[in-house]
């Protein structure tokens, strides 16, 4: 049995969001009937990147019966890591862990996270490639390739021993989300990996644990045009961070 974690006694759950009307009530009701029986102590932070239906609207009617739940709106349409970002900055437990409006990853297995953090790790990531991982709903064959050849050039140029870092499940100690999000200059889809090369530049230890995970048809990535900003923006992650003492925090 896992020993009570102290994640889920102070913890801010960040939900990036844009346009999903669709499938984020869902999600909020899980997210908040799993803190319910897991006695997890803290906030869901929903924030809205620009979103153009009913999604700002849906989640703000949230607020108004749970007092866990706030939502913030961002100014247009910044990308997923510029919401992540903004979470973070506005979070006020011990611990931040954000993860897909989705729930790609079911929000139980915050769980397998927190038990590692127990231990004293403050970066632990949720991965569909290690040990432990259970992947129920494969993305199409193509994805997956294009997935594959981003991993390559990740492990090359910028996280190396890192097999996923695209997931978006992690949790941070308050102080390591803090430092690595506010140094953080990629907003959309590669800022994992920029997070992730900041973790590891700042002297703290990166841990993959393995989840399950479900591909949901109704992704906002083109594989065309997303794939490669992406692989531009790994290219450019040690350039910008040349500078950066790489003293631990």
């Amino acid at each position: 049995m896992s020993r009570r974690s102290p994640v889920f006694d102070s913890l801010s759950i960040v939900i990036p969001a844009y346009n999903e009307a669709d499938r984020l009530p869902t999600s909020l009701e899980r997210v908040l009937a799993w803190m319910d029986e897991a006695g997890v102590a803290g906030e869901v932070i929903v924030v809205d990147d620009g979103s153009t239906d009913d999604t700002v609207a849906l989640a703000e009617a949230f607020t108004t019966r749970d007092a866990r739940v706030s939502v913030i709106r961002q100014p247009g349409n910044h990308g997923k890591g510029a919401a992540v970002r903004r979470g973070v900055e506005v979070s006020r437990e011990a611990w931040v862990l954000f993860t897909d409006a989705d729930l790609s990853t079911p929000i139980e297995d915050a769980q397998r996270l927190a038990d590692v953090a127990a231990t004293g790790v403050e970066v632990i990531i949720g991965s569909r490639d290690v040990q432990g991982s259970d992947i129920e709903r494969h993305q199409p064959w193509y994805r997956e390739a294009m997935g594959r050849t981003f991993n390559r050039i990740v492990q090359t140029l910028a996280v190396p021993g890192v097999k996923d870092t695209q997931c978006g499940f992690k949790l941070f100690s308050r102080e390591a989300a803090r430092r690595c999000f506010g140094h953080m200059t990629i907003e959309r889809f590669a800022f994992d990996v920029e997070v992730l090369f900041l973790a590891r530049r700042f002297g703290y230890r990166v841990v993959e644990v393995g989840v399950r995970w479900r591909n949901d048809d109704r992704s906002t990535v083109d594989p065309l045009r997303d794939s490669t900003r992406m692989f531009v923006d790994v290219l450019r992650i040690r350039l910008r961070h040349r500078h950066l003492d790489t003293a631990a925090p």
